[in-house]
């Protein structure tokens, strides 16, 4: 008998072994740990077996024996191994580093799969009471409880403040009745606790959380407590997709559309995609929330492959929040902070209501620039410029964290007054604190949050009324629900109007709503104020009179005229090195294998130095892969990337594969 078993390393195969002495094979099961000799010497490594055969291309002398078992019972079940045998060749990614990734850290180190002996909650009751469902809810919610048991995938449209947490919950509720489990994906590790709290109030269940920010110890907890099926309900991020569980019965993803879900190192999977993978291969549902779905969740709904479910007002007795477009050219501004803006904001605090104020750039400034001789602080390492951070004295670089004190005088013509040019959160901060001086203003970015359980502190205290004006960046963008903000500000809404990615417009206009979904989201009426320079510009205009329907209609007909995504099919083939020919002459190896392949298929666009040409000292260029058919174009990197392993010339760069790339950076 032949084991052939997956091992982390960067190799497209699996490896043949002979099984352990005095082992009866039929005991083992596909899913275990063994330990196993590799390599040269001593070494030994973890592997997991994966398939047990009868034949190998090898000679059975020249295959080691297996040491040892490590588990007498599977940690991954058959569906599971295939799943993670589809993201292997989907996202072209080796084997064994993708069936290490599905482990805790312990587990992957070969530490024991056991519990801590504890009493798990029994309930005499599953949940508390639900909250009474609208008309719009409860048709959601009775349209997934009646697929429980079988694969769809349902899109569930609601705009913000519309109540979709609740929507998932009933059905959660009905799931649990059944006996069976569910997972709930979240994108950002911020809305973990505030789900995980109202989860808890509701369901009298052992509850588990996965995210990058528990220790070791926590994450293998949840994850035995998942795959033994202690825990019905598994709460995580993108990494939690791979948990294994006892009895799955439904899969959510909160906020589809976001980034988040997708990996931007290792293996580049999209966690929505594979998720949706999962749910076919068990033959359940799954549900995909969003108050501004991706064009690609809503060209499936077009094509009819996703279920549209919609939420078109908000729940309760809240209303949508009014949008307007505040121009300021030519006005006066106060680092940033227009008179007319300052005016509504006191209007506001008078009320005793609350401000958000949401500038997506962290520091004080972006550029420090000498007035001068025209200098500008620059990244050494980076195509970039270093921020400001006056709070601690520091220029930094935001793309490698090269860290400088912070000069007085110009190093280049040692006179020039240096001036920082830009807006960052610490820049507003200090104004607010002076113009409100009587009032709190809290900053919420990833500065003031680096300090564990800062971020749940704060979020408490604004729903506690300590807070006037909260100024944040993109972590307060989505799921937070503050009752009294009543006046949501846009700083710098025109910073992502201008890019040469053509995700940009998407990613901007779904920010622009998530924002806006902070306003007015309890009895109090609310409103939207976008300060910009360009307020002719469609997609603002759109959004403003149209709603987000409008946009996604017009965005979609923009990507079907140019032939992008959803309507065709990318892949970005990106690569660093010091040496810029270095990096080129990799990219034309490639582009060589591409061509000794019968193809016509499949686009080769480039190669093209990325949009920051330089980071961390590596130079970075790129090349994209595009065809009309996902099929020509997956058989064409199933042809092609283990050969690109194989060049003697890889092994000299840094190189990644991103199947359905979301952004080009």
């Amino acid at each position: 008998m032949i084991f052939k078993v997956a091992i982390a390393s960067p190799l497209y195969q699996l490896f043949d072994y002979l099984p352990p002495l005095d082992v009866e094979c039929d005991n083992v099961q596909l899913g275990a740990r063994l330990v196993v000799p590799f390599g040269r010497g001593d070494h030994k490594k973890i592997a997991v077996l994966v398939e047990i055969t009868d034949h190998s291309d090898f000679a059975l002398h020249k295959l080691k024996r297996v040491e040892r078992i490590i588990d007498q019972h599977s940690l991954l079940s058959a569906h599971d191994l295939t799943l993670l045998h589809w993201v292997s060749r989907y996202y072209h990614y080796p084997i064994g580093e993708v069936i290490s990734m599905a482990f805790p850290a312990a587990l992957r180190q070969g530490k024991a799969a056991t519990l801590t002996a504890e009493t798990s909650p029994h309930p005499t009751e599953l949940s508390n009471a639900a909250l009474l469902s609208n008309p719009a809810q409860q048709t959601a919610i009775d349209a997934v409880c009646a697929s429980l048991g079988q694969f769809a995938v349902f899109l569930l449209e609601g705009v913000t403040g519309s109540g979709k947490t609740e929507v998932y919950l009933q059905i959660i509720h009905e799931v649990l009745k059944r006996g069976q489990q569910v997972l709930v994906l979240v994108p950002e590790i911020s809305l973990t606790p505030q789900l995980e709290a109202r989860f808890k109030h509701r369901f009298a269940v052992n509850i588990a959380v996965s995210h990058s920010k528990l220790t070791d110890n926590q994450r293998q907890k949840a994850w035995l407590h998942t795959q033994q099926g202690i825990s019905p309900i598994l709460l995580g991020t993108r990494s939690a997709l791979f948990t294994p569980f006892n009895n799955l019965g439904l899969i959510i993803l909160d906020e589809e559309h976001d980034a988040s879900f997708k990996q931007q190192e290792g293996v580049r999977f999209s966690a929505r995609d594979t998720a949706i993978v999962r749910s076919k291969l068990l033959n359940i549902p799954i549900l995909l929330g969003s108050a501004t779905p991706s064009l690609e969740s809503l060209h499936n709904v077009d094509k009819k492959r996703y279920q549209w479910l919609h939420l078109p007002e908000r729940a309760g007795y809240s209303i949508k929040p009014v949008l307007q477009l505040l121009d300021i050219r030519n006005k006066k501004m106060r680092e940033g902070l227009s008179e007319i803006l300052l005016v509504e904001i006191r209007k506001t605090l008078e009320k005793n209501e609350q401000v958000l104020l949401f500038l997506n750039r962290r520091g004080f400034a972006p550029t420090l620039i000498c007035h001068g001789c025209g200098w500008v602080a620059r990244c050494q390492h980076c195509e970039a410029n270093l921020v400001i951070h006056a709070d601690e004295a520091l220029l930094r670089c935001h793309h490698c964290g090269t860290e400088h004190r912070l000069m007085n005088t110009c190093p280049a013509c040692k006179t020039g007054e240096l001036t920082p040019l830009g807006l960052g959160t610490e820049r507003v901060e200090k104004v607010l604190t002076k113009v409100f001086a009587n009032k709190i203003t809290l900053r919420l970015d990833r500065d003031s949050t680096k300090r564990k359980g800062s971020l749940e502190d704060y979020l408490e205290q604004i729903n506690q009324g300590e807070v006037d004006i909260i100024l944040g960046t993109q972590m307060l963008a989505k799921g937070h629900h503050f009752p009294n903000v009543t006046l949501v500000a846009i700083l710098d809404v025109d910073s992502g109007l201008f890019s040469i990615d053509f995700h940009t417009a998407e990613k901007l206009a779904q920010l622009i709503i998530q924002v806006s979904g902070r306003a007015g989201r309890a009895e109090k009426p609310g409103r939207v104020i976008m300060q910009t320079r360009q307020p002719d510009h469609p997609l603002l205009t759109t959004l403003i009179e149209h709603g987000y329907q409008r946009f996604a209609q017009s965005a979609l007909a923009e990507r079907k005229a140019a032939q992008l995504p959803p309507f065709s099919y990318h892949a970005l083939l990106s690569v660093q090195a010091r040496d810029m020919e270095l990096a080129l002459v990799f990219l034309q190896a490639v582009i060589d294998l591409a061509q000794q392949t019968p193809n016509s298929a499949v686009q080769l666009l480039g190669p093209v130095p990325a949009p920051m040409a330089k980071r961390a000292g590596f130079y970075r260029y790129q090349l994209l892969f595009q065809s009309g058919q996902r099929r020509d174009l997956q058989s064409l990197l199933t042809t092609i990337i283990p050969n690109v392993a194989k060049l003697k010339i890889a092994a000299k760069v840094r190189w990644s594969l991103d199947v359905d790339p979301v952004d080009l950076y």
